[in-house]
């Protein structure tokens, strides 16, 4: 039995194989084989192996989004069998006496820049499919195809790190824990794991190898530790902690159905944070109020194009259908700094959480907000929609937001289309806003505080930098006088403020925001009923008395 150390992301205990998850990496050495036809044979085995992976994730991708947006699996297995790009492959290997990754990764780089330098918008972008494939290809010779969507049991998940690009592509049902050896508490791979309510560890030292991998393994999420190939009476031990852990789960469940209002008669919003559509049945399951956040710069993220107004139109009524009235607040596109979409084309910045992102793109770059705004304002006539912008640090931002969505409002009527009447609110995540906020309470619906970037700014700590732990305080009273800044402010100017932040799921401080008189808290859904258990039993009259003695 080994034991590793990490940092603890999500409490819980996971049992089940592990799973390294590696990056697939174009490192690909040209090398001389001695027998072409092997290698040719070693080709069309790849192929068959692949065009059957791309046929389950076509399978997979019509019960999750969609026949239209599955197609893309279809368009690659087409792609596969190309004779052009077969019979390339095959006469390099023939030629040149190459291996077959070699003649897949030269095939592949050749296709994409004949694509790329093409006229037609359209078959530019099938340079990036033909990557995709060769990618593939090249994983199944390598013998390296750990494709965690095609996961046949519920795995615990090891990997160096997570991008969130990755994550999106994820099947979250095959996912019993996540194991990463890099990444922060704040990382996405930490945000995903507080999402979906598994057990998970950041920073943890173990071998991707055949050391863990295939092994079982053991995930305390309590103490941060993870045991692989544990001994008979660790793994007994740990089956009665994990059969208790179910027992607390089915006593929270009791609490479904309930109002979230203190002893003292207080009420506060608990909604749910999510990044995806299918991220909805874990909202509706943990009987959520609402949705809080939804990251739609996820959208963008798994695509390798920008999301027409179409993809995304569907995808905000979706949201708010299933929430059927319940008001469901969606975030403009917050690409930039951790989050990085390559077809964006930005240049590289020394230090991107400061550059680049955010609202920045948008009011840069308007055609692409254009068409985003469009696409939530059509869908807010299929129930209670509002919409919030991050990362503002002045009124005139707000304005020139405001000028832009008049714009589209205008040309919607103007082609006689509807949209409903929504609510508009902005994050509250840098000192600046902050230190206005009596200012841009006049201007906007709501507030929704975001602590993670108000933390990050606030203590000028990258919170992406786990060296930087130690120094990192999230309970640092620079920032609860902040939020209560806030607070008071918006309600001042009679706007309603929640907090979004992972902050907002801190049980230490639910009372302190209760008595603070914070509106709402969204959070992860596995969070909302723990946090309503400590409504219910909170008396938020006498946590203020008991503070002043």
């Amino acid at each position: 039995m080994q034991i590793y150390q990490g940092k603890s992301v999500f409490s819980g205990i996971a049992i089940g194989k592990i799973r390294v998850y590696k990056k697939k990496e174009r490192l690909v050495k040209r090398m001389k084989a001695e027998n072409p036809d092997v290698e040719i044979e070693r080709f069309e085995d790849a192929k068959k192996r692949g065009i059957a992976q791309l046929g389950v994730l076509y399978e997979k991708a019509c019960r999750e989004v969609g026949e239209a947006n599955a197609a893309i699996f279809e368009v690659h297995q087409m792609m596969m069998e190309d004779g052009s790009y077969n019979d390339s492959v095959r006469n390099m290997i023939k030629s040149q006496s190459v291996n077959a990754e070699y003649a897949v990764a030269a095939t592949g780089d050749n296709f994409a820049r004949m694509f790329e330098a093409m006229d037609d918008d359209y078959m530019r972008e099938r340079a990036a499919d033909v990557n995709d494939i060769s990618e593939r290809l090249i994983s199944i010779l390598n013998g390296d195809d750990t494709d965690v969507s095609l996961n046949e049991e519920p795995a615990i998940i090891v990997a160096d790190d997570l991008a969130p690009s990755e994550t999106v592509q994820i099947n979250k049902d095959k996912v019993l824990s996540f194991v990463t050896v890099h990444g922060s508490l704040n990382s996405h791979t930490a945000i995903l794991a507080r999402t979906m309510a598994i057990p998970a560890l950041v920073g943890t030292p173990l071998p991707l190898d055949e050391h863990v991998d295939g092994k079982l393994g053991i995930v305390d999420g309590s103490d941060g530790k993870i045991y692989v190939d544990p001994d008979d009476e660790t793994l007994s031990v740990m089956q009665k902690r994990c059969a208790g852990e179910e027992e607390k789960k089915k006593l929270l469940l009791t609490l479904k159905g309930k109002d979230n209002v203190t002893l003292d008669g207080q009420k506060i919003l608990l909604y749910a944070n999510i990044g995806n559509i299918k991220d909805l049945a874990a909202v509706i399951q943990n009987d959520a109020g609402g949705i809080g956040l939804f990251r739609s710069e996820f959208l963008y993220l798994e695509q390798d194009h920008y999301p027409t107004e179409e993809e995304q139109f569907r995808i905000y009524k979706q949201a708010t259908e299933t929430m059927a009235g319940k008001r469901v607040i969606i975030r403009t596109l917050d690409v930039g700094a951790d989050k990085q979409c390559d077809y964006f084309g930005m240049e590289k910045e020394e230090n991107p959480a400061l550059g680049f992102r955010a609202i920045r793109i948008c009011l840069t770059r308007p055609e692409i907000f254009k068409t985003q705004l469009r696409a939530l304002f059509r869908a807010s006539v299929y129930g209670n929609l509002a919409i919030m912008y991050p990362m503002i640090i002045s009124v005139d931002e707000v304005r020139r937001i405001k000028a832009i969505v008049e714009e589209v409002k205008a040309s919607l009527s103007e082609q006689g289309i509807g949209y409903g009447t929504l609510e508009q609110g902005i994050m509250i995540e840098t000192p600046a806003a902050v230190m206005i906020s009596d200012e841009l309470a006049k201007e906007v619906d709501f507030f929704s505080i975001g602590t993670n970037d108000l933390s990050q700014y606030t203590l000028a700590i990258d919170r992406q930098n786990t060296k930087l732990d130690s120094f990192f305080d999230p309970h640092h009273l620079a920032i609860l006088r902040m939020i209560r800044m806030v607070v008071e402010n918006a309600h001042k100017a009679g706007i309603w403020v929640g907090i979004c932040g992972e902050l907002g799921a801190d049980q230490e401080l639910t009372k302190e925001f209760l008595a603070m008189g914070v509106d709402e808290l969204s959070v992860s859904p596995g969070s909302i009923l723990p946090l309503r258990k400590i409504i219910l039993e909170t008396n938020v009259a006498e946590y203020k008395e008991g503070k002043k003695q």
